[in-house]
């Protein structure tokens, strides 16, 4: 057994806050890295010791070996955590680890290449005995052989970037037609987020449940599983709920399951913690995707049922202890769902946000991971994943419901985050009967993201009377205060006019609404509707106003002081403007290029996922001000287009 004392954590948020946790209940000491864009990140403040390992994107410091392995060596840590995202899938990480006498948190170097070939691994898990989803994972990869190995499996297929995860260098290609574009994408993005374009086709097998199996082994042959998570909410391939144990998977799949990976994990000497993941009919077959070297985002919900903590297993493990667990020592209780809290906007297509989350106030009743706090700063060069919301109960609907009802009080305001999505999700028919599929957000997104107009006006006339009409705010009778409130694209115009006792009246476009703002104490104020009390939290920052009330979380843009500017479409000027913060991944065209509506002119980077934009006019480009690198903010000129 190797002496462990200190530990170094080579990731960052909530990931580096979770692992600390445990870190420091079994009495290690702990090391943080971070960026310069992290240096007041809460994973910084929590470790006993941190160290910069260089600029704000992940490149330049996250993913930076050297600088992480002279961190660990600087403060005399023995062990390095990689966290469980790329770096945990790095075999020249866990070979520099090896090599500077330093262990690696877990498997081999030579298991992680042998699993990050998702072609390779394919092999290996058919001579395994485990079932594998038909495709082709051949040397030849030019675009004719591909398309033509395509056409052989059979539409739908998969193209699938071999050395990929997390969804990226992903595609569902339905149709022939629309294969060169997709592949051209899945490439490009696979090369961005691994360095590597090559691909391997998979038949796609519609609306399957994606079920996944947590083994853990040690170095001396023991092994166990526990158990499977479910995982088939998704959205373009990246998880968004995830349960234990999967509704689909009765005693007797789970054993089949179950054996099967603990098959693979002798077959290539596995040590540590490791997730196959699977594909699962409609007929209970299934079929092995991938395995991840690492533990997963949503490891959280299998510690809720079986009551081990991974974390540790890990530590032990690659300190090199004896496996304490037998198989028919994992027992499992009651059940277990987690939502990933992301800061993005579903009602603008899921774009990433950034920004300051003002305030922080997690429900209690919930197992939060999260690296949050007032003040967090939420980056633009990182994943959009802010936190982890974890709900345990003795039957699913007693852990959907407590799942539910912590969502809905837990408070993140400043950024624009998917809670209200999530809560839809939760509340979804198919979703409370268990029969999500991988398809149930696409299937279903007329009900989940529905067209809330009307509530939106409602919550604009609620805001506008909590920022008039508080106590310390004297309204004058007969001189009503118009506001004007945008969100989503739309601009809200309520006016706000005192009543007698201490009661206001909202009006918009028709609609009257009388409340009465009983307090406003900073950011907490009370306020009721036709003598019904409530409780609302708002909060200014940047421009924005952010609300939370029973009815979920609101943001509006204060448009007030700002002239009224009259215009077309956005972009029917032929200004493309970026759509966030971000990186110019490439540009499309050059000055004096003709385009048509639709047409790619940008693609831009951000929070880890590329984000394509178009013409929305005829014309012709007069200008182009960003080259591929450029580093630009939310609505910045990117191209010009004259639509003469």
């Amino acid at each position: 057994m190797t002496p462990l004392d200190t530990l170094l954590v080579a990731n960052r948020g909530e990931i580096a806050v979770r692992i600390m946790r445990t870190a420091k209940a079994m009495g290690l000491r702990t090391v943080a890295v971070y960026s310069e864009a992290d240096a007041a990140a809460l994973h910084v403040s929590l470790a006993d010791q941190a160290v910069c390992i260089g600029g704000a994107s992940a490149t330049e410091s996250y993913l930076r070996i050297d600088r992480i392995i002279e961190a660990a060596q600087a403060t005399g840590a023995q062990a390095v955590h990689p966290g469980y995202g790329f770096l945990a899938e790095n075999a020249a990480f866990a070979d520099a680890c090896d090599k500077a006498g330093l262990i690696f948190v877990g498997p081999s170097a030579q298991v992680i290449a042998s699993m990050g070939d998702k072609a390779g691994a394919k092999a290996l898990m058919q001579a395994a005995g485990v079932p594998c989803v038909p495709g082709y994972q051949g040397e030849d990869q030019s675009p004719t052989r591909l398309r033509d190995e395509a056409r052989q499996i059979g539409f739908p297929v998969m193209i699938k970037a071999t050395s990929g995860g997390g969804g990226r260098g992903m595609r569902l290609v339905e149709r022939e037609e629309m294969f060169d574009e997709l592949l051209r994408s899945a490439r490009s993005e696979a090369l961005s987020a691994f360095g590597d374009d090559t691909v391997l086709l998979e038949k796609a097998i519609v609306n399957p449940r994606h079920v996944e199996i947590q083994v853990m082994a040690d170095s001396q042959g023991n092994a166990i599983h526990c158990g499977e998570r479910d995982c088939s909410v998704q959205r373009r391939h990246q998880k968004v709920i995830e349960e234990a144990p999967s509704p689909a998977v009765n005693e007797a799949l789970r054993a089949r399951m179950g054996e099967a990976s603990l098959n693979a994990v002798r077959t290539i000497g596995y040590e540590g913690a490791g997730t196959f993941e699977y594909l699962l009919d409609r007929e209970g077959a299934f079929y092995f995707m991938e395995m991840n070297t690492r533990l997963q985002v949503e490891h959280p919900v299998t510690e809720a049922i079986t009551g081990l903590d991974l974390v540790e297993l890990q530590l032990r493990v690659a300190a090199g202890e004896v496996l304490a667990l037998s198989q028919s020592d994992v027992r499992f209780h009651g059940h277990a769902i987690e939502v990933r809290l992301c800061a993005e906007d579903p009602a603008a297509g899921f774009m990433p946000q950034s920004g300051v989350m003002g305030r922080w106030r997690p429900s209690p009743a919930l197992r939060t991971d999260s690296g949050l706090f007032d003040g967090a700063e939420i980056p633009v060069h990182y994943d959009s994943m802010v936190a982890k919301l974890i709900a345990h109960g003795d039957t699913r609907e007693d852990a959907r419901r407590a799942l539910r009802g912590g969502l809905s009080d837990t408070v993140a305001l400043g950024v624009t985050t998917n809670q209200s999505f999530l809560s839809a999700c939760l509340d979804h028919p198919d979703f409370v009967a268990g029969t999500a599929t991988t398809g149930f957000i696409e299937t279903h997104k007329c009900d989940l993201l529905p067209d809330n107009a009307t509530q939106d006006a409602h919550m604009a006339m609620i805001t506008a009377a909590l920022l008039r009409a508080g106590p310390t705010t004297r309204l004058s009778h007969g001189f009503p205060t118009p506001l004007r409130l945008e969100r989503g694209g739309v601009v809200h115009t309520p006016t706000v006019a005192a009543l007698p006792e201490g009661r206001c009246r909202v009006t918009m476009n028709e609609r009257t609404l009388d409340m009465t703002v009983s307090s406003v104490d900073g950011i907490q104020a009370r306020f009721s509707i036709d003598g019904t009390a409530q409780t609302a939290q708002i909060l200014r920052i940047d421009g924005q106003i952010a609300v939370h009330t029973q009815d979920g979380p609101f943001t509006f843009t204060d448009l007030t002081f700002e002239p009224v500017v009259t215009s077309g479409p956005a972009g029917g000027d032929g200004k493309v403007r970026a759509s966030m913060n971000g990186t110019v991944v490439s540009v499309g065209v050059s000055v004096g290029d003709t385009v048509a509506p639709g047409q790619t002119v940008l693609v831009l980077e951000a929070m880890k996922m590329e984000h394509t934009h178009t013409a929305l006019v005829d014309g012709t480009v007069t200008a182009v001000h960003v080259a591929p690198g450029s580093q630009v903010t939310a609505h910045f000129v990117v191209v010009e287009i004259d639509p003469g």
